[in-house]
C-alpha cells in the first residue's frame, strides 16, 4: 500500500500520520525561536509561501484515505493553533469538517504535535499532554486523546521524539526516555482498561528495530500470536526491506510509524509516496520534495513521506 491514492474501501477506515516539516506561520512569536520563520528571516518565509504551504498540505491530506477521507491526521511540526485553524479552512479539506487537540507545548522553536479528526466519525472523550522529563533540555509533550472509533474507546498517542542531534548516546537516551513516557501512559491505560484499543503514532526519529521501539515500547513486529495488550508494528516489515519515509545522506529511515494494540482490526499499512510527493532534483530523486532546500523556496511538501495504517470498521 504504498502511494496508492484510490486508498481504501468504504468498509476502512484511514488513520494518518505526517511530519509537515516547519510548519509555521509568519509572524514573530517573542517566546519562541520562530525567527527563521519571518518575512525578514534566513529562510525570508513570506505571507505567499505561507498560503501556499497550507495548500500543498491540504492536497496531501485529500488525496489519502479515499473517499471519506483520513478519520484520524496525527501531525508533527506544526507551530500553533493559527496554523491548524487555517489547515482545516483550505479548500481542498474543509468539507470533512476537521476539528483538532491541540497543546502548546516547551519546544524551544515552538513546534507540536496535534491530531485532526472527523468529529463524526471519532468522538473525543478526553485529551491532555503528557511532559517528557529530560536531564537537560526541553523537547516536545507527547499528545494523548481518548475517543470513540467506530463504537469503540481508542485512546490515541502523538509522538515526535527528540532528534538525532548532538552525540549518538545522548540523543538516544532522550528517545528512549520519550518512549518510557509512552509505554507507561499505556501500562497505566490498560491497567485501567484491560485489553483497551490504542493507536501510537508519530515521528520517532528512531527506526522500527531501535531499542527505543523494539524494547522500551515493547513493539511485535508480527501479528502472530500478538495479545490485545502488545502493540504491532506494520511498519517494522516496511523498513526491513529497505523503505523509509525520509533521506538523510543518500540513506532511508522510517521514523515516521503508526502502531496499534493486538486487539484491533488490522487491514492493512504503508507509506504514502504518489509522483507527485517526490522529488525530481538532480541528486534527490524519489526523495520527499521539500518546501525548501537549503533557504531556497521550492514549492514543495514535506521532508518526510507520510503513513497510512487501515482498520477494518464494525
Amino acid at each position: 500500500m504504498c502511494g496508492c491514492a484510490g486508498g481504501p474501501s468504504q468498509e476502512k477506515m484511514a488513520i494518518v500520520f505526517y511530519n509537515c516539516e516547519n510548519f509555521f506561520d509568519t509572524v514573530d512569536d517573542p517566546l519562541r525561536d520562530d525567527d527563521e520563520f519571518t518575512p525578514w528571516g534566513k529562510y525570508q518565509y513570506t505571507r505567499r509561501m505561507y498560503l501556499q504551504k497550507l495548500h500543498n498540505m491540504a492536497i496531501v491530506l485529500q488525496s489519502m484515505g479515499g473517499e471519506e477521507g483520513p478519520v484520524l491526521i496525527g501531525l508533527a511540526e506544526i507551530e500553533n493553533n493559527t496554523v491548524l485553524n487555517d489547515l482545516v479552512q483550505q479548500p481542498e479539506i474543509a468539507g470533512k469538517g476537521y476539528s483538532y487537540q491541540w497543546y502548546d507545548g516547551p519546544d524551544a522553536r515552538g513546534v507540536d504535535v496535534a491530531l485532526l479528526y472527523d468529529p463524526i466519525r471519532f468522538v473525543v472523550i478526553e485529551s491532555e499532554p503528557l511532559h517528557v522529563p529530560l536531564d537537560s533540555g526541553r523537547t516536545r509533550d507527547i499528545l494523548y486523546v481518548q475517543g470513540v472509533l467506530a463504537g469503540d474507546t481508542v485512546h490515541v498517542l502523538v509522538n515526535h521524539w527528540p532528534s538525532r542531534r548532538g552525540a549518538d548516546g545522548q540523543s538516544a537516551g532522550r528517545r528512549a526516555a520519550a518512549a518510557k513516557v509512552c509505554r507507561d501512559a499505556m501500562t497505566t491505560i490498560w491497567q485501567e482498561r484491560p485489553g483497551a484499543h490504542i493507536i501510537v503514532m508519530g515521528d520517532l526519529n528512531d527506526n522500527p528495530a531501535d531499542s527505543s521501539i523494539s524494547k522500551v515500547l515493547g513493539v511485535a513486529a508480527s501479528l502472530s500470536g500478538i495479545r490485545n495488550e502488545t502493540l504491532y508494528n506494520p511498519f517494522a516489515a516496511m523498513y526491513a526491506r529497505g523503505e523509509g519515509t525520509e533521506a538523510y545522506m543518500g540513506q532511508w529511515n522510517l521514523f515516521d510509524q503508526v502502531m496499534v494494540s493486538g486487539g484491533m482490526r488490522y487491514a492493512g499499512a504503508g507509506i504514502y509516496r504518489p509522483p507527485f510527493l517526490q522529488s525530481r532534483l538532480k541528486g534527490y530523486e524519489g526523495t520527499p520534495k521539500r518546501s525548501f532546500i537549503s533557504h531556497r523556496w521550492v514549492n514543495g511538501y514535506s521532508d518526510h513521506f507520510p503513513v497510512v495504517l487501515y482498520l477494518y470498521k464494525k
